[in-house]
């Protein structure tokens, strides 16, 4: 799971980068020059499933970051640039919203609304080139040859030239799973999901929440495939230079509940509509990244192509039932360690054994 992280010059878009995934050096993305970095989604679940195996081998799940040069409407047009943000599954857009007279904002004063949607803008200017590029080519195509998928593209294609030419990002376009897969290639950026990451400044920290809620009803009414979350950056760099007991009473001096960092990764769970599911042993504990709703079958994929071509049977147990029962030991003679087949939809937090020949 790729997500970039774009944003105007000073709005601390690098530093959150930094805080994430530890990564101060940069690489080379295609063409482009950016940091990539992987960052650990904490999970108590495999905190509390650890104490009871204690194996030696303990995996969370992850999520790719990718921090992408400022943003201008040069590098906007820029085709590495493009190319390079097109392979992203989602864009973590990091917003100003705190006021500081040494940082100076590019456009003069903060606005976080105006940001938005000049990001928006340029990313549906991008999106609307490459639909205009290819029904030129399609009339010609169509005229040559009779085809009803060239016609149904066509047609889709029109429909996304309206709603871009009208302003609407492709993001809350709703397609049937045929269409959705005709377009896939496109990779348009205004249909990725977005999270909008919030940068307040030290005198929001004690009144975070209430802030975010407060920019969460300004901001995404009537926006879909997109999430808010809100952050103090400046905060957040300072704690992650502390240790633990170190950033709880410096988190406690600021009456801030906890880091912002672990609530932002799980609204990009959500917004992704991603899940984890987990498995658990003397060798290794481990969290896997799914859809929501996928199958027994396809989470065993997850684990090993083979597993979901061989698949038989998953036993399964909630994870908190066995924590609460020290292992597996009587669960089965207690009845909490269920047999699912194939169709069984998997739940965030279960606990599977693949059986499989």
């Amino acid at each position: 799971m790729k997500t970039a992280i774009l944003g105007l010059p000073m709005t601390g878009k690098t530093s959150l980068f930094t805080i994430l995934t530890g990564v101060h050096e940069a690489t080379r993305v295609g063409t482009m020059e950016a940091r990539v970095g992987m960052t650990k989604v904490p999970d108590q679940r495999i905190d509390a499933l650890a104490k009871i195996f204690l194996p030696p081998k303990i995996t969370y799940a992850t999520i790719e970051f990718l921090d992408f040069p400022a943003i201008s409407k040069e590098a906007l047009r820029d085709p590495s640039y493009l190319a390079s943000l097109r392979v992203v599954d989602a864009i973590a857009h990091v917003v100003r919203v705190f006021e500081d007279d040494t940082v100076p904002h590019e456009k003069g004063n903060v606005d976080p609304r105006r940001d938005i949607e000049d990001l928006d803008m340029e990313l549906i200017l991008s999106d609307l080139v490459v639909v205009e590029k290819r029904l030129e080519r399609l009339e010609k195509e169509r005229k040559k040859i009779r085809d009803q998928s060239l016609d149904r593209e066509f047609e889709l294609l029109e429909i996304a030239k309206g709603k871009l030419e009208a302003g609407e990002p492709l993001r809350a376009w709703e397609l049937e799973p045929a269409d959705e897969k005709l377009l896939r290639g496109f990779q348009f950026l205004s249909q990725k999901p977005i999270l909008l990451v919030m940068n307040l400044g030290e005198a929001d920290a004690a009144t975070l929440p209430e802030k975010e809620a407060s920019l969460r009803e300004q901001l995404l009414s009537g926006k879909a495939n997109a999430e808010l979350c809100a952050v103090c950056g400046k905060i957040e760099a300072e704690l992650s230079e502390l240790s633990p007991e170190e950033a709880a009473e410096y988190m406690t001096s600021y009456g801030l509940p906890g880091s912002s960092l672990g609530r932002l990764i799980n609204v990009m769970y959500r917004l992704l509509g991603l899940m984890s599911f987990l498995t658990a042993g003397e060798t290794e504990v481990r969290a896997w990244t799914i859809p929501i709703n996928s199958t027994a079958v396809k989470a065993a994929g997850a684990i090993h192509s083979d597993f979901e071509k061989k698949f038989i049977r998953a036993e399964v147990v909630n994870w908190q039932t066995l924590v609460d029962q020290n292992g597996y030991g009587g669960l089965r003679e207690k009845g909490q360690l269920r047999l699912e087949g194939k169709e069984y939809i998997v739940k965030d937090g279960d606990v599977l054994v693949i059986r499989h020949s």
